[in-house]
């Protein structure tokens, strides 16, 4: 179905992950990556892992820059960073550098939709890229954003690609549910993960985006943000607080849920840039909260809230791959919280 035309309010910008210099609360999984790098022993495959907007394409982004700009030496600081005027730096900031390839869904030539998985064909160029004449500083890396969107043939041919590792080449893998990808993929991978931000970390990133906003304002956002800035910036942007809100709505009145104040929420969503996958990062994110809330007080079948939380995230992830209806996809999680509702309890 054709989207409507949107007229959503102007968002503010903030700079894509192979622009962003700063990485907030991430110091235990840099200081692993610095020891590996610096000390000249970089293992062949990372897998970083952690909740979305917790920095891990920030994180990937530094490894390539340090690896492109200094290769596996101590050549450069023990933070990993690299100066924004550095011919490495200047490349990748322009996605231009022929030693980095970033692998994410593609576009099908068909439809013009992105497609649902990330293909086959995609992971294939690692071959070829992989296999090029390497460039000044000897190393090539490669982020495939996100691991978890591989289908099985995918999944199959990185695999291949990591029993046969390439020397100077490093595949950066992210995810965000690494319990879902092949069990032979991972233990391939070194792991770096990183954890949800605490209060100060958040308010401190907040500061810095969003510097004209009030104190109270970023604390508000960060207690809400689930431990994530991604989060906590897309509450600051254009609806995000009232799609957070509605979120929260339909977990409470997840037994009974308003049919009608969903198909308003349907329409609402079609006038929102991304509406909704963001509505589905605080969906995701409202659950997950209860969950753990849950698990802490001993609570009962949180088995059935988990398999609910899984679904929910196919649910929308599907939908954003085949650009369906939000009313439709919201209907329909609607019907799986209650289901579960009735059978589990509350959330």
């Amino acid at each position: 179905m054709a989207r409507r035309p949107r007229n959503e309010p102007a968002e503010p910008e903030f700079p894509h992950p192979r622009r962003s210099a700063a990485l907030w609360g991430q110091d235990a999984a840099l200081a692993i990556a610095a020891r590996a790098l610096r000390g000249g022993r970089p293992p062949q495959a990372w897998l970083i892992s952690g909740p979305p907007g917790v920095g891990k394409a920030t994180f990937a982004y530094r490894i390539a820059r340090y690896l492109l700009a200094h290769g596996a030496t101590d050549r450069g600081p023990a933070d990993l960073s690299v100066p924004a005027n550095d011919p490495a730096s200047l490349q990748v900031a322009a996605g231009a550098h022929p030693g980095l390839l970033l692998l994410q869904r593609s576009v099908n030539p068909d439809t013009g939709k992105l497609r649902r998985d990330l293909a086959v064909d995609e992971i294939r160029k690692l071959g070829g890229f992989f296999g090029m004449t390497s460039g000044a500083g000897g190393w090539r890396v490669a982020i495939v954003d996100t691991a978890d969107e591989m289908n099985d043939n995918a999944a199959n041919a990185l695999l291949k690609l990591l029993e046969e590792p390439p020397k100077r080449a490093m595949l950066l893998l992210l995810s965000n549910t690494p319990g879902r990808l092949l069990p032979t993929i991972r233990s391939r991978c070194q792991r770096l993960v990183l954890r949800p931000l605490d209060e100060k970390t958040l308010v401190a990133g907040l500061k810095h985006f969003l510097p004209e906003m009030s104190e109270s304002e970023r604390t508000q956002l960060a207690g809400l943000s689930g431990g994530s800035l991604g989060a906590a910036l897309a509450l600051a942007s254009g609806e995000g607080r009232a799609l957070a809100d509605e979120a929260s709505r339909l977990i409470e009145q997840a037994a009974q849920p308003d049919v009608v104040a969903l198909m308003a929420l349907g329409d609402r969503l079609y006038r929102v840039s991304d509406g909704l996958p963001k509505f589905g990062g605080f969906l995701v994110e409202a659950l997950s909260s209860r969950i753990r809330a849950r698990a802490h007080d001993g609570a009962p079948n949180l088995e059935r809230w988990t398999a609910a939380l899984a679904r929910l995230k196919d649910n929308f992830a599907r939908a954003e791959g085949l650009n369906l209806d939000p009313r439709q996809t919201l209907l329909s999680t609607a019907r799986d919280l209650s289901f579960t509702a009735k059978r589990a309890g509350a959330a």
